[in-house]
């Protein structure tokens, strides 16, 4: 039954983006305002079909705060990037540049408004994130990264990367830490598992402190339904 109702996904959710993706491209002739509509819109399809189709639910373990902050993400798998984006308000996302250079997708999210990093530019890629950082806190919008800087196997905890003590530093917002299990039910292939997801969100962490204190708690927060010796340490 998991791979009928995994293949029936795929086959609405994905064309069904290549229409929302015509409709932001139209949306975004008129403004940011419609082009975040469209945005909303499909995460909410995408939640409803995941809910209906594959039987993955969301539970939230605590309050996602309102206003600007920094939500630092742990990243097992696509569901989070989009249920992230309906939780939290539509906010100003840290991605991979090579996502935001995909034809007509790319084109979508740099008008819903992201923060592309180019990872392997340095110091450069940096300084330009923290530039487009600094221009979304000016929007007033929250801004969410997935600090271990990208996808990773449940039960993996690799170390944060430099980007998000520079983004913290940078945009003085308190951070809000969010765990996920998301990784044990949508995996790297085409089959997922029906099931909950679990967001946990951590206690907020002000802004101004170290790099190493902040970078201990977010990571300990993150990794908090990590099973194994190695979580929450």
């Amino acid at each position: 039954m998991a791979v009928l109702r995994s293949l029936l996904f795929a086959a609405i959710f994905y064309p069904a983006t290549v229409l929302w993706v015509l409709a932001g491209m139209v949306a975004s002739a008129f403004g940011r305002g419609p082009t975040l509509k469209v945005v909303l819109s499909w995460v909410d399809f995408h939640q409803k079909l995941t809910a209906t189709v594959l039987g993955i639910r969301t539970r939230v373990d605590g309050v996602l705060p309102e206003g600007a902050h920094l939500f630092a993400v742990k990243h097992e798998s696509m569901y989070e990037t989009l249920e992230m984006v309906r939780l939290t308000n539509l906010p100003v996302i840290v991605m991979k540049k090579e996502l935001a250079d995909i034809p007509l997708f790319g084109f979508l999210t740099r008008q819903y408004g992201v923060i592309p990093v180019e990872r392997s530019a340095g110091a450069k890629a940096l300084r330009e994130m923290v530039a487009a950082g600094k221009e979304a806190l000016s929007a007033g919008r929250p801004v969410a990264i997935y600090p271990e800087g990208t996808r990773v196997r449940v039960g993996e905890q690799p170390k944060l990367k430099s980007g998000f003590a520079a983004l913290y530093r940078a945009l003085g917002l308190a951070v809000v830490p969010v765990a996920v299990d998301s990784g044990r039910l949508w995996g790297r292939g085409l089959v997922h598992l029906s099931g909950v997801v679990t967001f946990k969100v951590g206690e907020t962490i002000p802004p101004g402190l170290k790099r190493d204190e902040v970078e201990r708690r977010v990571h300990a927060a993150i990794n908090a339904l990590q099973s194994g010796p190695e979580a929450g340490a």
